[in-house]
């Protein structure tokens, strides 16, 4: 079993990173800042020997962390837009209005009224649907996956 042991500054040193640490630096798909996010349906589809080892983690994970209050997550497929992209419903859902002034000039505003300065330049994160349904695991059943190569078939099958 698992004990977390907190990682911890050296004297005078910044704290040696960790394998995970390393890859979560870099973008990667479900790989926001602060979570990485897995899409079940992928889960469920990969190979079974991927499975086992995922599931002995996450029951390490949980049975190391489950005594923490968590939250309920949720989780919203979004992806990034300008600001200027948007209409009055994404504006409205991201937190942002947008109003004309007296010379005529669109004015883009938070909702708490402060003005967006350069809001062509502003990206925001707006939710889109899903671009992974749960049905990819069916279509992608026979497909292997990434990084193996596929079985050769005779001429007889």
């Amino acid at each position: 079993m698992y004990t977390p042991e907190p990682s911890r500054p050296r004297m005078g040193r910044p704290a040696p990173s960790t394998p995970l640490q390393d890859y979560l630096r870099n973008p990667h798909p479900g790989t926001p800042a602060d979570y990485v996010v897995l899409p079940k349906s992928l889960v469920e589809a990969m190979p079974l020997p991927w499975q086992n080892a995922m599931t002995q983690i996450l029951q390490e994970f949980h049975q190391a962390y489950g005594h923490l209050d968590w939250p309920e997550y949720r989780v919203v497929p979004s992806r990034k837009e300008m600001l200027v992209n948007l209409d009055e419903e994404q504006l409205a859902e991201v937190g942002y209005l947008v109003e004309i002034d007296v010379d005529g000039e669109l004015v883009y505003r938070e909702r708490s009224g402060r003005r967006i300065d350069n809001p062509e330049d502003t990206e925001v994160l707006v939710s889109v649907l899903d671009p992974i349904p749960d049905e990819y695991r069916n279509a992608n059943e026979d497909t292997p996956p990434r990084g193996f190569p596929a079985q050769q078939v005779g001429p007889w099958s």
